[in-house]
């Protein structure tokens, strides 16, 4: 019952409009769907380690803290701002180029890092796994059971995530956007930067 739990609640918080969401949106449309997935992996492993210090204590510690929850929230919000100040700036392309689908490409450690980084640095995200976890969890809950509840967020957020590059990347909703990208990016660009605004006025609850 607990895990159904976490799986109804865990599918609620990937599927919420967010920083994950526009950066994976960002990356598979404007790059690739293999940056869109390598994005998706980048985003799971933040959670991941959002999981384990949660699951060990951490996160208590840092909910807890001034100084570390606003240092988190503040280097979220300025890699959200720079994200999206690039691509704010971003120029059209020529028609060969939109003939062509040719872009610029994003790296596999690239897109892993925007995931990662995006994920990691987003204090609201630390807050929402001790909410959870410390309503689920008791101190008699196995730790194997505790590392069944993490794995299932994990795998949660990599699977939404990658559903939503897979579709984003098809050639019929992508190639449309082409002639118009700049426009789409920089839309994207607000978007993040508005995020990170957000985040950067986040309180610990």
């Amino acid at each position: 019952m607990d895990w159904l739990t976490i799986v109804v609640i865990g599918l609620l918080a990937v599927m919420t409009p967010g920083p994950n969401l526009a950066i994976t949106i960002r990356n598979s449309l404007f790059f690739s769907r293999k940056a869109g997935i390598y994005t998706a992996v980048g985003l799971a492993t933040g959670n991941l380690i959002h999981a384990t210090y949660c699951l060990i204590g951490i996160g208590v510690l840092i909910t807890q803290s001034i100084l570390l929850f606003n240092t988190l929230k503040w280097l979220g919000a300025i890699f959200l701002l720079y994200i999206g100040y690039k691509s704010l700036r971003a120029k059209p392309y020529s028609e060969q180029q939109v003939l062509e689908n040719s872009r610029h490409v994003m790296t596999p450690l690239t897109a892993f890092r925007n995931g990662f980084l995006t994920n990691l640095l987003n204090p609201k995200v630390a807050l929402f796994f001790l909410a959870l976890f410390t309503q689920i969890i008791q101190p008699n809950t196995p730790q194997l059971i505790q590392a069944l509840y993490g794995l299932t967020m994990v795998s949660l957020e990599f699977t939404w995530f990658t559903l939503v590059s897979l579709l984003i990347s098809q050639d019929f909703i992508r190639k449309p956007f082409m002639s118009i990208s700049h426009w789409v990016e920089r839309i994207t660009g607000a978007v993040l930067i508005g995020l990170g605004l957000r985040l950067l006025f986040l309180k610990r609850n």
